[in-house]
């Protein structure tokens, strides 16, 4: 979603890469789609590549690592480092990970800005609730929305939309068959259904996770003196 935004903000082409996109059974095509990935960005500048779960490409280089593993990690070195080197080129390479760590260390110098997005804040966690559920048919107030975001509290994004999904089949749970149950019968979503859904949605990050998180931005991260409230 960050990347889009960017890409959508800037008014440039987005490119939505992952490893597995990149991958071949092949020996060579794995280079050969990183160097037609860069090339296709160039001519359709200005652009954004953003590559989700970055670590599982890059991840450190070991002495039994494959051989096709190396080489594609090579050719993408070599691709970000032609990146900018002509005053002409307008492409903007984003990576996202979870696994900082794991990274290689020669890519991590490569990505000049590393940034750690921490778990949403309350006021965060209450609008994204809120803008999931104008989708359904809901009666929550602004108290209720208050309520589901200290309920929440060390949820993810991604650990949101499951607490909502799992609350909106709340109304439904009552019916033993949906084949026969009009919509009209159904009643709207209630903050009783969030506090339900909550022992089946979990946060999924642990308090260890973000503790590794904070201190490898300490250490690498541009703005190292931010913290997770």
């Amino acid at each position: 979603m960050i990347g889009k935004c960017i890409a959508s903000q800037a008014n440039a082409t987005f490119f939505s890469i992952s490893a597995s996109s990149l991958t071949s059974k092949w020996v060579g095509e794995s280079e050969k789609m990183m160097r037609a990935l860069f090339a296709v960005a160039r001519c359709h500048q200005p652009a954004v590549i953003f590559i989700d779960e970055i670590d599982s490409m890059l991840c450190a280089r070991t002495d039994g690592e494959v051989e096709s593993s190396r080489r594609l990690k090579t050719e993408f070195l070599v691709q970000f480092d032609g990146v900018g080197t002509s005053s002409e080129d307008r492409i903007l390479v984003i990576g996202a990970t979870n696994r900082p760590q794991e990274l290689d260390e020669a890519a991590r110098r490569r990505f000049s800005k590393r940034l750690y997005i921490p778990l949403p804040e309350a006021s965060g966690r209450k609008q994204l609730v809120s803008l999931l559920m104008s989708k359904e048919y809901s009666r929550l107030s602004e108290a209720d929305l208050e309520q589901i975001s200290v309920w929440s509290e060390g949820y993810s994004g991604s650990d949101l939309v499951t607490l909502c999904r799992e609350a909106s089949y709340g109304p439904m749970r009552i019916y033993s068959d949906i084949s026969t149950v009009s919509k009209s019968d159904v009643r709207p979503i209630l903050l009783e259904d969030f506090k339900s859904a909550l022992s089946l949605a979990r946060a999924s990050v642990s308090k260890e996770e973000l503790t590794g998180y904070v201190e490898w931005n300490a250490k690498f991260g541009s703005i190292p003196n931010q913290i997770s409230k």
